[in-house]
């Protein structure tokens, strides 16, 4: 849900400095999580992401799309959509990863947009759980599919 994160992240520290097609972007054996969602999808689960964005989207959007077609291409649903759209969701403070719609992991960001200090929170919590899962398919009901979503 930021339009920033990990500005310190060598990838796009790179991307910046104009590496737009490193090799490694789309390899599983240099990017773990493209191996663990094949997996995860050859296995039947299905791995979804959305991501709600500001237009015109900030810098780092644009190198969270350029990074997002081999995520697709391990397996992963990804969606878009754009903030003005989110006004009337009930959305949680952070941003989540929810798994089986039981528990979720929270991740805290600073200000400017690195890691904060204890960064993840766990719960199984039934209430808060309920509130993601509604969040989240409140959000992936509207979002805007990633082979369609332009960049503005």
């Amino acid at each position: 849900m930021r339009d920033e994160y990990m500005p310190s992240d060598p990838r796009f520290v790179a991307w910046q400095a104009g590496v737009l097609d490193d090799p490694a972007d789309g390899d599983p054996e240099r990017r773990p999580w493209l191996r663990l969602v094949a997996d995860l999808v050859a296995h039947g689960v299905e791995v979804r992401r959305a991501r709600i964005v500001s237009e015109p989207v900030s810098e780092y959007i644009r190198f969270e799309h350029h990074l997002t077609d081999p995520n697709v291409k391990a397996g992963e649903q990804v969606r878009w959509l754009p903030r003005r759209h989110a006004s009337a969701l009930a959305l949680p403070g952070n941003d989540f990863w929810l798994f089986d719609d039981t528990s979720v992991v929270f991740h805290h960001f600073a200000g400017d947009g690195e890691l904060a200090p204890n960064d993840e929170e766990f719960t199984d919590d039934p209430a808060v759980a309920r509130l993601c899962t509604d969040a989240f398919d409140s959000v992936w009901a509207v979002a805007v599919p990633h082979a369609d979503y332009r960049i503005t």
